[in-house]
């Protein structure tokens, strides 16, 4: 998929959930241009306080945030919206982590990926 603007992707809310600041400036400047409304968090209580009230048609979530991690995030979204589109990214995991698990994801990205990665997973979720 092309990583450029279309009538689907402007305004498309997209929430960023990781606990490193640096990451979430990268998303942001990877996702806006391409027409995302970027909402990034740290905390990934606090993006779930704002989930309930914003309703983003994606999420981006780190899988290790210490009190609360991606999959635990991922659980609570999925709760509150089961059709929400989720995306996990890990430098300390793999998609193995979630075999198992009851509730996935529906992408997984390995850190660091491509930026073109990031735009066109996102991009190709919010067309679908």
């Amino acid at each position: 998929m092309n990583a450029t603007k279309s009538n689907a992707t402007i305004g498309a809310t997209v929430f960023v959930v990781d606990d490193e600041p640096m990451l979430l400036e990268l998303a942001t400047a990877i996702l806006e241009p391409v027409g995302c409304a970027v909402r990034t968090f740290r905390d990934p209580e606090l993006a779930l306080k704002e989930f309930a009230v914003v309703h983003p048609q994606v999420v981006v979530t780190d899988y290790a945030m210490g009190r609360m991690s991606g999959m635990d995030l991922i659980r609570e979204c999925r709760r509150l919206n089961p059709r929400q589109k989720i995306i996990l990214v890990s430098g300390t995991v793999d998609g193995q982590v979630f075999a198992d698990a009851p509730v996935k994801p529906d992408k997984f990205l390995s850190k660091p990926y491509q930026i073109h990665e990031l735009a066109d997973c996102v991009l190709s979720m919010i067309a679908d």
